[in-house]
């Protein structure tokens, strides 16, 4: 038997264990999916956890989660009575520079400390503060580029848990929903591209994400009465239809195989509207609504065409898109909010407590938990993100940041 040489075995080896990623540019990742593009990642994770790679302390209060694009970790905190935007060194959590956005807010449900998580394309950053003020930084320095306002810009009203939104940035444009609107703005300068018209119902919460069929481009935004699908090169509205929510409505739209599935907390479950091109016009029609499927705030992922996430009623579900049956519902860390990296899922827990299983709907396996050294009685509602192999876990003024990879 012939022999491979020694430098092309440990080559072979390294390849089998490679990491490959893609940056997680803001909240929901890149795409607005919240499926992280790291490979290579630990299949089961020890009792203890994956290792702590490090800890960022003195961030500021809040539930903003982070993005990460060239060595830089950005998120949003609350300290001496200011919004603060951050960045951090990917290295080690250092603080590398931080500036202040807005005011300091509280609510009588959450607390004080923002919760929108900022967006990159690695030269710039873009951040609403709760008090409403956007701005668009250099993202090396911070230094201030340009800044717009939400209420007097925009002509929103300020919802009862302030703005929450999380800002998206898709090529040249940034996006946001101020005012039961759609606004595109130009991400160089901050000049108004369109606005849309006034849709159904408020707003208030949730963030936009992009569904694309063929070379028509939507931006989907969910209200506090509807989702709907807007034209992604005019603001033009292509279809609209009725989701009436209860008190808050936050999680993001999501879309696959012709078919916007949406969900809401307090009662109210999912529905699935299927959407198609007819000529030159936009069909709609509500497919199904199911209450078995309740998401407040941690919002919920596709895998090849099974919808899961944490659900309100304090179990991990896997529910078909086709259909919006209820494929599994088991027992895992409680409400809390989902990420997909590697072929599994990670989620998040209110509580606290993080598990990793397996995104099949096969059925719920479970591949490790954990529970980090800091929770928050309860509001542990930073959502989870992944990139470069680590785990990232905001816990209001600390980041605790987990390494993922498969050591060769």
């Amino acid at each position: 038997m012939k022999l491979l040489p020694l430098c092309l075995l440990l080559l072979l080896q390294q390849s089998k264990t490679e990491t490959k990623s893609i940056e997680w540019t803001q909240f929901r990742g890149p795409t607005r999916n919240a499926h992280a593009g790291d490979t290579g990642l630990l299949k089961e994770w020890p009792s203890s956890g994956p290792p702590l790679a490090w800890k960022a302390t003195g961030i500021g209060i809040g539930f903003s989660s982070v993005c990460v694009s060239k060595g830089k970790v950005y998120t949003l905190g609350e300290d001496g009575g200011k919004a603060n935007l951050l960045a951090l060194n990917d290295a080690d959590g250092k603080i590398l520079w931080k500036l202040p956005i807005g005011g300091a807010v509280t609510d009588a449900q959450g607390g004080p400390g923002p919760r929108s998580t900022p967006a990159t394309d690695g030269n710039v950053v873009v951040a609403v503060a709760p008090t409403g003020e956007i701005v668009c930084v250099q993202a090396a320095t911070g230094r201030l580029l340009w800044q717009k306002h939400m209420e007097r810009d925009f002509g929103a009203s300020r919802p009862g848990f302030h703005f929450v939104e999380s800002p998206l940035i898709d090529g040249p444009l940034v996006l946001m929903s101020p005012g039961g609107t759609v606004v595109a703005l130009n991400k160089a300068n901050g000049a108004t591209v369109w606005k849309s018209k006034k849709l159904k119902g408020s707003t208030d919460y949730s963030s936009l994400s992009i569904a694309e069929m063929g070379k028509l481009k939507q931006y989907l935004v969910m209200t506090a009465a509807s989702v709907a699908g807007l034209h992604a090169q005019s603001g033009a509205i292509l279809w609209e239809g009725d989701f009436p929510g209860d008190r808050a409505v936050v999680p993001t739209p999501v879309f696959a195989d012709g078919i916007v599935f949406v969900a809401a907390g307090y009662g109210v479950g999912a529905k699935g509207f299927r959407i198609a091109l007819a000529g030159n016009q936009m069909r709609m029609q509500e497919a199904y609504a199911v209450k078995e499927f309740q998401i407040h705030h941690g919002g919920m992922l596709l895998v090849d065409g099974h919808v899961y996430g944490l659900a309100d009623q304090g179990t991990a579900r896997c529910v078909k898109l086709a259909t919006g049956e209820v494929v599994w519902n088991e027992r895992s860390v409680g409400k809390g909010a989902v990420i997909y990296a590697d072929g599994h899922i990670i989620g998040r827990s209110e509580q606290g407590g993080v598990a990793m299983f397996e995104a099949s709907p096969a059925g719920y396996k479970e591949k490790g938990r954990f529970t980090p050294p800091e929770t928050n009685g309860g509001k542990c509602w930073a959502h989870p993100a992944v990139s470069g192999g680590k785990l990232y876990l905001r816990e209001q003024g600390s980041l605790f940041v987990y390494d993922l990879r498969v050591k060769p």
